[in-house]
């Protein structure tokens, strides 16, 4: 099958629909399928175009056999919402006038959220070159954003949402990653027959379980004999880690304790400024890193935070750091509820605990950092859980059945067509 992926952000950029993203596609080759990524330059979350993709509107490139057609896009740090759509709406413009009639007619197109703007574009290429079209739902949008506060319109929000229910009523699938996503779109009128959950999961083979990686410690001058606590990803409105921030202050006295925050996001200032002004010695921030070496950073850690704030909408939310921690075989604590919550209760990787609780964080911290043995036990059940229901190329294999069973409809289909015209 011949295979049109339709996503804003794709490698090298770092993140969970990033990773998601390329080895589905990387799977897909494989398996011998024709995969053509459409995307942006590469400048997620700095807002900064690397040196070799600077200046160009539009360019073609291959990696690890997958076709990326690269378009120009306003580029912007992932902060503040006005400037990150323009930059979502720059792409679904360039996607549409450079790239509508590119090469020969995909089989399928498969458009990855959570920004609604690039469903659009799919949808508008959908229509007329004829081809299927699948949503993938990575967040419930414009949803989350009500919920956080972000959106307040009521005319904008009522017509954002009418766009969200005409695009999952016109797509031929819809993929959410959460079960929790597909109750909510099942309630809102769309067929279940049409819905089927992929969730998130992890590469196996590059996340291995491995010892405390103490050169790294070393390298970073981090304390060697302390309890690492590793927060790694976005710092975004939806994490909740000004209470994790919280937590490390009450700990403060605490010498062998340490929290290390890796990563970008629009609340990275706000916390720098938090921890500085709590006078917190703690607590170290690093950049975002590549994806190569974030193994090294699970690797450096003694256990890992998973945390999203107590808002009803995250309940749905799973994620996908998670599944990469417990391949590493690192404990979790996880100061979140609902699905993700669930997950890791059956998993017994985890300790959850109330969102946005520094009380109850801190208290969780102690408790692992003064029982290794139970973090060890932890840390081998989660890699067991995860091999056994979130291994990513299980999961690109089930996702090529649904792409298949709606490529085989839609060929029946046009067979009758013609047969008809005949």
């Amino acid at each position: 099958m011949k295979i049109n992926l339709v996503c804003q952000y794709y490698p090298p950029e770092i993140g969970a629909p990033q990773a998601r993203l390329s080895e589905m596609a990387m799977e897909w080759v494989k398996q011998g399928h024709k995969v053509t990524v459409l995307t942006g330059f590469p400048n997620h979350p700095t807002g900064i175009i690397p040196p070799e993709y600077k200046g160009k509107i539009f360019m073609e490139e291959y990696v690890n056999d997958i076709k990326i057609w690269r378009h120009w896009l306003y580029a912007t740090p992932n902060e503040g919402f006005f400037k990150k759509t323009v930059a979502h709406i720059s792409f679904m413009i360039t996607i549409i006038l450079l790239s509508l009639f590119r090469g020969k007619r995909p089989d399928i197109l498969i458009v990855s959220s959570p920004n609604i703007f690039s469903v659009i574009s799919a949808y508008i290429m959908s229509r007329i070159r004829h081809v299927p079209y699948i949503f993938e739902v990575r967040d419930l949008w414009p949803g989350i954003f009500i919920e956080l506060g972000v959106l307040k319109n009521r005319y904008l929000i009522k017509l954002l949402e009418s766009i969200e229910i005409f695009l999952y009523r016109r797509a031929a699938g819809v993929v959410p990653v959460t079960q929790g996503f597909a109750d909510n779109i099942t309630r809102r009128g769309i067929p279940s027959e049409k819905i089927e959950v992929i969730t998130n999961g992890v590469d196996l083979d590059t996340y291995t379980p491995n010892i405390i990686n103490y050169s790294l410690r070393k390298e970073l001058n981090l304390p060697l004999d302390a309890f690492i606590l590793l927060y790694i990803g976005a710092h975004g409105i939806s994490h909740g880690l000004q209470s994790v921030i919280e937590a490390a202050y009450l700990l403060r006295h605490d010498v062998g304790i340490h929290f290390l925050f890796v990563g970008e996001g629009a609340d990275k200032a706000k916390l720098i400024s938090l921890a500085q002004k709590k006078q917190l010695e703690n607590v170290t921030f690093m950049k975002g890193q590549p994806r190569e070496r974030v193994i090294l950073f699970y690797q450096l850690a003694d256990a890992c935070i998973v945390p999203l704030r107590n808002v009803h909408g995250l309940s749905t939310f799973i994620p996908s750091k998670m599944f990469e921690i417990m391949a590493c075989g690192k404990p979790i604590i996880a100061p979140l509820h609902g699905e993700a919550a669930e997950i890791l209760i059956r998993s017994e990787s985890a300790e959850v605990i109330p969102p946005e609780d520094p009380i109850a964080l801190a208290r969780a911290i102690e408790i692992l950092r003064d029982n290794p043995e139970r973090c060890r036990y932890m840390g081998i059940a989660g890699r067991k859980f995860v091999e056994k229901n979130y291994d990513r190329k299980l999961l690109a294999r089930r996702y090529l059945v649904v792409i298949s069973r709606i490529v085989k409809v839609r060929h029946g289909n046009a067979r009758i067509n013609n047969r008809i015209i005949r």
